[in-house]
Parts: structure tokens; C-alpha cells; sequence
């Protein structure tokens, strides 16, 4: 009926009127009241409940004690830190479009923007920070305006907490102090003893074992494109086994994979309940995860859940503190920031929980053991023998250096494996099967070649270049662009499922050859 379709019509517009007056209010960040006479500081973080939790606690305490009064701390956790990421460039890109944010950085009187910190995530994302926001102004003009702000340390407080400013390939900090790491993260493989017992498999020690045609369809893997400690761990691969190798043990550990999830915080669990036989974790949860599956009276090495660090390649990464731009209370935060770096404040990472009634002086969290590792050296030196974990990530880390390739690296995987998930699977067993079944080596080569193979990018100029480390800064310039970005993904897709129906293809004629 006519009437209905008004109806019904307007009732869309009305919805759609909603979800549009929503968003923006969505965005917009709540209103905490600070208890009476505390101060109050708002704290964007991909951080667990435990982390955010002792924190909180322990820095109210330590400001207490020197500036007088306590501190709630309003934790947003939107998401993984490439979400945060994204929500933060957004909020601050509208507030130069705005006028509130100057295009010399100055925030206008009486606009205050929604965070005092970022805490947590790696220096990836916290150098995006400091990069900021590019923005056209209606003028015409385009500039730049970093997100983070220097804490202005003085030197001799910076070299006190962090000596030499370098962890393996690594920076402690950046130099200009717009973030300072506040702890330390390494990229291992979670296994479940039990599910490779049944399989009849070693504990893996590297990157290459996981590639092996014997974990199919037993890894549990993160995206790249979501998370960002999935994006460092897959970059770490790249960096400590070039671009060939590196592309291949990622290929084939997307391959094996069971499944792949959002959060990297899944990829625990599905080993821990042995869906997955083995899956990428960073340190600290891995090794937590291990010792809650433990029994009454096991040691590490008998516990269904083991956790290591790859042989020869062990990332560490700093997480790192920045202080926002325009927050709305700037000087209470770079207090936490300085707290995060006080001994007081490194050893809630890796010491044992003390208690809810002990002392606020006494070293170590009181509820919840972190299992993080601290980023200030003097804690290995003097507290070393209180750690639950005895790392030492300043002598294990790798010195291989970050080679730039990241910025491809969600794009290139997502297309060759996460957007083509049963198409890369049914490639690889066939090419695996072809070989165990005695095929013709050079038709399983010819697969290999096919299964491996890297796009040919066509330029907007026509000219075409396949993707390698030398073309690659060209090419990544037309995917910087959001509209030529999105129709490169489509064509690389296609790419890779043209690759892999090739590899069925011959893995079909080979069995009825």
C-alpha cells in the first residue's frame, strides 16, 4: 500500500537521522566526576582490566604522597591500538577543520581535546602520533599537526631512567620525548602440549616451524589490520627474515591457520582450550596464560601450555606513554608519566602481587601479577631476583633493524590470506598432498611458485612493477590514497585467488595424470 511505503520510508530516514545525531554524541567523551578533592585524568589504552587496575591504585597513592591529593584515572578502551588509532587521528583532524587546534599546534582558550594520555601499544603507533594529522584547510593550505606533545624531561632524568636508549634495533624512547616506553614486550608462540602430543609434534622453537605442513589447520592467528601488536609480532618476521623468506613463513603460517581473530587476546584462548594447536602471543600474555592452566605443583616445562621465544629472532618493543595534545589536565598526566618510571612504578610489571593490605611503598602490584617486563634497566639490576620471569630481553633481543615495510603489511596479508581464507587453504593442501603423494618435482615447484608469488602492481601511469623491496616505497605511494587503496585490494585479491585456483588446478591433473 502507498501509505505503508511513506511509512516505512520515513521510518528509515528517522533512523538514519538517529545513527547520524548518534555518532558524533558516541564519539564524544563521557564526564567522569573526580572524587572529593582528587584530581582526575583521562587515559586512552588498549590495556587490560588488571594493568588499568593496579595502575590507577598505585599512582593515586604515589600523588597522594607527593603533590597532596589522590587521582581518579577514566580509562577509555575503544578497541586494539590500530582502533585507537584511528579514533584518535579522527577526533583530532575534525579539531583542526574546526579552528580548535591551530595550524601552529596551539589549542584555542577553552577547548579542551578528550585524552591526557595514550598508554600502551608499541612505538609504531605512538610515532603515528607524533606524525599526526594532515589536514587541507579550506584555504587550500595543507599542514601537520602532531597529536602527542615532548614531556620535556630533563635530560639528565631521561639518561637516569633509561641509559643507553636502545633495546636490540630499537629505540627506548624518542629522542625529542614526544613518547617514552614505560615497559617492555616480546612476540613468541603460545603451544598446547596436549594438541601436539596428538599430532606427534616437537614443541616449535622458531617462525619456520610454525610454516610447517604439519600445523595445518592448527594455528590460531591475529589481523594485522586490527591489532597492532599482531601487525609488530608479523613485521618482526619480515625484519629478522628478509623479504623472501619472511613473505613465505607468513604465507604458510596464514595457511595453517584455523582461524583468525580480532583480538589477539582470542588467539590465547583458542590454544589454551585446545582449538589451536600453537598461536602468535605477545610475552606476557602467553606466559600468564600458562601458569593459570597449571596444575598444583608443576613446573613451567609441565604445564599443557607452553610459551618461547623464537630462536634467533626475538622482537622486544617498547610500550611507550604520550601525552595528547590539548588534554584536560596536561600536568597530572605527565605526572603518571613520570610515576610509570619511578622503581615504585616498574616493579608493579613484574613482581610478585604484595597484597591489597600492604603498604603503598612496597614494591610489586597488589592484586594481579602482570608478567610484563619493566624498560628501565636498574630493575634487573637490583630487583632481578624478586622477578616471577627471569628474562633478561636487553640481552635476548634481535639487533635485526626495522626495514619499513609495515605499512603494507595488513594489506598485502589480509589480501592473500584473511579475505581468501578458504582459497589459500585449499591451495596449500593441495600442493602439500601433490608433494607427499610423489608428484613430478617440477610441477610441485611450479606450484610453489604460484603459491608464493607476489602481486604485479599496475601503476596509474600503466607501468607495471612487481611488488619487492626496491618497488616497494613506490607502490606504496598509491595506496596511501583511501579510493586507490581500495580498488588495489580488490586487484590484489583477485591476484592471489587467480595464484591459488592455478595450484588446485595442477594438483588436479597431477592426481588423474
Amino acid at each position: 500500500m502507498p501509505g505503508l511505503g511513506k511509512i516505512a520510508l520515513t521510518g528509515s530516514l528517522l533512523i538514519g537521522l538517529i545513527v547520524v545525531v548518534a555518532i558524533p554524541v558516541a564519539m564524544r567523551p563521557k564526564v567522569v566526576s573526580a572524587s572529593d578533592g582528587a584530581e582526575r585524568i583521562v587515559i586512552i589504552s588498549p590495556h587490560n582490566e588488571q594493568i588499568r587496575t593496579e595502575f590507577e591504585r598505585a599512582f593515586s597513592d604515589w600523588h597522594l604522597e607527593n603533590y597532596g591529593a589522590p587521582v581518579d584515572i577514566d580509562f577509555r578502551r575503544p578497541g586494539g591500538t590500530s582502533e585507537i588509532r584511528k579514533q584518535i587521528k579522527a577526533i583530532y583532524e575534525a579539531a583542526v577543520r574546526r579552528g580548535d587546534i591551530r595550524p601552529d599546534g596551539a589549542v584555542e582558550e577553552g577547548v579542551i581535546m578528550p585524552y591526557d594520555l595514550l598508554f600502551g601499544g608499541g612505538t609504531y603507533e605512538h610515532d603515528q602520533m607524533k606524525k599526526g594529522v594532515r589536514v587541507e584547510l579550506d584555504s587550500g593550505e595543507q599542514i601537520t599537526v602532531p597529536i602527542s606533545i615532548p614531556a620535556n624531561f630533563d635530560q639528565a632524568q631521561i639518561d637516569r631512567w633509561f641509559g643507553e636508549n636502545r633495546v636490540g634495533a630499537v629505540n627506548l624512547y624518542d629522542e625529542e620525548q614526544y613518547f617514552l616506553g614505560v615497559a617492555l614486550s616480546s612476540f613468541g608462540i603460545l603451544f598446547n602440549r596436549d594438541a601436539l602430543a596428538e599430532r606427534g609434534l616437537a614443541e616449535p622453537e622458531g617462525w619456520r616451524d610454525l610454516a610447517d605442513y604439519n600445523y595445518v589447520r592448527g594455528l590460531a592467528l591475529g589481523d594485522p589490520r586490527q591489532s597492532g601488536s599482531v601487525a609488530t609480532t608479523y613485521e618482526s618476521i619480515l625484519n629478522s627474515h628478509g623479504w623472501d623468506e619472511g613473505w613465505r613463513i607468513l604465507r604458510a603460517m596464514a595457511a595453517n591457520t584455523r582461524s583468525f581473530v580480532i583480538d589477539s587476546k582470542k588467539v590465547v584462548l583458542d590454544v589454551s582450550q585446545g582449538e589451536s594447536v600453537a598461536g602468535v602471543a605477545i610475552d606476557f600474555y602467553g606466559r600468564y596464560q600458562s601458569q593459570a592452566v597449571r596444575e598444583p605443583g608443576q613446573s613451567a616445562s609441565e604445564s599443557r601450555l607452553g610459551y618461547v621465544d623464537p630462536v634467533g629472532s626475538v622482537y622486544v618493543d617498547p610500550d611507550p606513554i604520550s601525552l595528547m595534545r590539548g588534554g584536560p589536565n596536561p600536568t597530572v598526566g605527565r605526572r603518571f608519566l613520570e610515576f610509570a618510571l619511578t622503581e615504585q612504578g616498574q616493579a608493579i610489571w613484574q613482581l610478585r602481587a604484595v597484597g591489597l593490605d600492604a603498604e603503598p611503598t612496597e614494591l610489586g602490584p597488589r592484586e594481579y601479577e602482570l608478567r610484563r617486563m619493566p624498560i628501565r634497566r636498574i630493575m634487573y639490576e637490583k630487583h632481578f631476583d624478586l622477578f616471577i620471569d627471569k628474562t633478561r630481553p636487553f640481552e635476548a633481543a634481535s639487533t635485526a633493524p626495522t626495514r619499513g615495510w609495515r605499512s603494507l603489511l595488513g594489506p598485502i596479508f589480509g589480501a592473500f590470506s584473511i579475505d581468501l581464507h578458504s582459497e589459500i587453504k585449499a591451495a596449500w593442501t593441495a600442493m602439500n598432498e601433490a608433494r607427499l603423494a610423489g608428484a613430478d618435482p617440477e610441477l610441485v615447484e611450479r606450484m610453489e611458485e604460484l603459491f608464493y608469488a607476489m602481486p604485479v602492481h599496475t601503476m596509474l601511469d600503466g607501468r607495471q612493477l612487481e611488488l619487492t623491496p626496491d618497488t616497494y616505497p613506490e607502490i606504496r605511494e598509491e595506496w596511501r590514497d583511501r579510493q586507490r587503496a581500495a580498488e588495489l585490494q580488490i586487484e590484489y585479491a583477485a591476484f592471489f585467488r587467480k595464484k591459488y585456483r592455478e595450484v588446485v588446478r595442477l594438483a588436479r591433473e597431477a592426481r588423474h595424470g
